[in-house]
């Protein structure tokens, strides 16, 4: 549920805004469909290319596997985003991609060693975390575009990558909690 005060500020907002964002026609939807698809798509695939070196970092068990299960779960979201690409007739640009590979390129320091085990751990569960959240808020807009344009088979597609990613982000809590519980 939006709270009242948000509600009335996007009233505001939208009452004073020079443009409509619901005018877009389709050519222009697919436009930021594929601009943003494109963003998550590179964002993944670095993701992937440096993932064996954060399974190494991880120190705990149960985080090693829920690191693999969860570079398991990229490697789906990849092959579905490929999928995407070929079922809409185009081709993965990494132009205008910065943003999203520079988050996942900082890495929160992750190299830098810890006096303790813990704290290297738990700063990798953050930044695991944080791209998952970056994932669901993605998958989330990439699906009302997609429900917009009327790709119902990209839709499916789409709500598998942000399931696994919900799938995950509750995963990296548990463990979390592992750490922080009470013996």
């Amino acid at each position: 549920m939006i709270s009242p005060y948000l509600k009335a500020n996007y009233l505001s907002y939208t009452i004073m805004s020079n443009t409509n964002p619901h005018l877009l026609d389709d050519s222009l939807l697919k436009q930021v469909f594929i601009h943003n698809l494109n963003r998550i798509y590179f964002g993944k695939c670095y993701l992937n290319n440096h993932l064996d070196h954060l399974l190494h970092l991880a120190s705990f068990t149960a985080l090693q596997q829920a690191i693999q299960e969860f570079w398991d779960d990229v490697k789906k979201q990849i092959n579905r985003m490929e999928e995407i690409y070929l079922l809409i007739n185009e081709t993965p640009s990494d132009k205008n991609c910065n943003p999203i590979k520079s988050i996942i390129k900082d890495g929160f320091c992750l190299d830098d060693k810890q006096d303790m085990p813990i704290l290297s751990d738990m700063d990798l569960i953050m930044y695991l975390q944080l791209l998952e959240h970056l994932s669901i808020t993605s998958c989330r807009m990439l699906i009302m575009v997609a429900k917009m344009l009327k790709y119902d088979d990209i839709r499916q597609l789409l709500t598998e990558c942000f399931d696994e990613s919900i799938d995950n982000d509750q995963l990296f809590l548990l463990i979390s909690k592992e750490y922080l519980s009470e013996n």
